[in-house]
């Protein structure tokens, strides 16, 4: 599992004072993209090597509102992962309260195909198995 830690801003509040929904999907993002980078898979090294990873399927379940300068905890696990595709979920909570929780679906594409990560990125392949939630 890992943490990620997010402050909310000003600007990611509605007229209402709490964090506008659809900040949560960026939020998970951010998350993912962190995450990402400390296992040494990040973005830019994967696209380097002509890798991208669209967004299939994103599922939020709102909890508990957050407001400006509430800092969230965002938890990343793996759900589920196959030689194509993998499931991340997030769990965010903000002192210790649970507000938010959802998952991303993914793949891999290169030149504008699926691709195997099992063949093509092993050793995030590897990562992910290690990762999933038994």
């Amino acid at each position: 599992m890992y943490t990620f830690h997010r402050t909310v801003n000003y600007y990611e509040c509605d007229r209402m004072g709490i964090t506008h929904h659809s900040n949560y999907v960026r939020y998970m993002e951010e998350a993912r993209v962190a995450w990402l980078d400390s296992i040494g898979m990040g973005f830019e090294r994967m696209e380097a090597e002509g890798f991208q990873s669209p967004v299939l399927a994103i599922n939020c379940q709102y909890k508990r509102s957050s407001t400006f300068a509430d800092t969230l905890d965002i938890t990343i696990g793996v759900k589920e992962v196959t030689p194509v595709k993998f499931t991340v979920e997030y769990t965010m909570k903000c002192k210790d309260k649970l507000c938010c929780i959802g998952t991303s679906t993914h793949c891999f594409i290169a030149g504008g195909r699926p691709v195997s990560i099992e063949q093509h990125l092993p050793e995030l392949y590897a990562e992910l198995n290690r990762m999933v939630k038994g």
